[in-house]
């Protein structure tokens, strides 16, 4: 038996998100089909972190074991050949047994993308957010540093989904601009359900003017969802890295 890593990029805009759902498509499903074709077993691919549905990847990483003897490095190849076009495996190697796709990880990064401007661009439409007033974003900055460091996260996961531990460390977070496009990205070391997609709707609603800068520390304080702001819809976020002790897929992405 061998253990095999895969790096994959892929469009969530047609899909139900990564884990296999009963109602639609997953990119787990379609992955793991591609790998019945090639081998002809039904395996468990189990991936870094869980997107939700209309959430992209620039580089989400999984593994599955299997009996095949094809070289590590060609399952990449040979998988793409089975798998739609808005799912590409960028990269596959053997790695030792005790590698594991989400409990060996280190540090994540997600990127969530704004197009500003009073019309939406159509070329970014599946990709970012589209946001014509104006926003304030020397207070998104502000807003954006004081996650950073190790802080109960409690108002920022979706209601309804209860966790005993919903303390995480921020690594980095903050905004950037790219002519129309905004990006904020943040690093961490885990993420509650919906984490960033509700940091994200808290910071426009700052931006704009609708909630005061002091909510993201009374958000923090609390723990009371209700303090936060909206969840900002999935089509803006994407998966950018993830890293492990020996492995980064940004090195995987500079190599391509």
């Amino acid at each position: 038996m061998r253990r095999i890593r895969l790096v994959i990029e892929y469009q969530g805009t047609r899909y139900v998100g990564w884990q296999r759902q009963p109602n639609g498509i997953s990119v787990q499903a379609c992955i793991e089909k591609a790998i019945f074709e090639i081998t002809g077993e039904t395996v468990s691919l189990q991936g870094s972190g869980r997107t939700d549905s209309g959430v992209h990847a620039l580089a989400q990483v999984a593994h599955f074991d299997t009996h095949a003897r094809m070289p590590g490095d060609k399952f990449a190849i040979a998988l793409n050949m089975h798998l739609p076009q808005d799912i590409r495996i960028l990269f596959s190697q053997d790695v030792l047994p005790d590698f594991h796709a989400r409990f060996s990880a280190k540090e994540k990064s997600y990127r969530y993308t704004l197009q500003t401007g009073p019309h939406a661009r159509v070329l970014y439409r599946e990709r970012a957010l589209h946001v014509h007033v104006p926003l304030d974003l020397p207070a998104m900055e502000a807003a954006a540093a004081i996650v950073v460091g190790t802080h109960d996260f409690r108002a920022f996961k979706s209601a309804g989904i209860e966790m005993e531990n919903t303390t995480r460390q921020v690594l980095s977070s903050g905004w950037s601009r790219e002519g129309v496009l905004l990006h904020y990205d943040v690093t961490g070391t885990g993420f509650l359900y919906n984490m960033v997609r509700i940091l994200v709707g808290t910071m426009l609603d700052i931006g704009r003017g609708y909630l005061p800068l002091s909510t993201m520390e009374e958000a923090l304080l609390t723990g009371d969802r209700n303090r936060a702001g909206a969840t900002a819809p999935a089509h803006g976020l994407t998966m950018m890295r993830v890293r492990y002790p020996d492995f980064d897929t940004d090195e995987v992405l500079r190599s391509l």
